[in-house]
């Protein structure tokens, strides 16, 4: 079995959010283990993690003021304001951000390079 670990950082996203609702509602009504929840949000960490990796390919540049960034057990941590974001492989105008948050984790397993 695979031994890499999978960070938790797309619960956050609005899909992650659904599922661990849903999840949530399961567990309450007693359909499910909170085992089992436990199971398929470890699943849902690595599936999307994987699917990113291997069929995203679209690129983008962005210009902005760094506010604070941090680093902290591998990861690290930027918040940036006033972000201008370019698509340069589309016909798609340009993306004005007040403030983002970019998180970025080692996608490496342990030992590659």
């Amino acid at each position: 079995m695979d031994n890499q670990v999978y960070f938790e950082l797309y619960r956050r996203s609005s899909i992650g959010v659904a599922l661990m609702d849903s999840l949530d509602d399961l567990v309450r009504k007693g359909r499910i283990t909170p085992q089992l929840a436990i199971k398929i949000l470890l699943n849902f960490d690595r599936g999307i993690a994987e699917i990113l990796a291997s069929k995203v390919k679209a690129r983008l540049t962005f210009k902005g003021h760094l506010d604070t960034y941090r680093h902290c057990d591998e990861v690290w941590t930027f918040l940036i304001k006033d972000v201008t974001f370019k698509f340069p492989q589309r016909n798609v105008p340009s993306v004005f951000a007040r403030k983002i948050k970019i998180v970025c984790c080692n996608s490496k397993k342990a030992g590659e390079k």
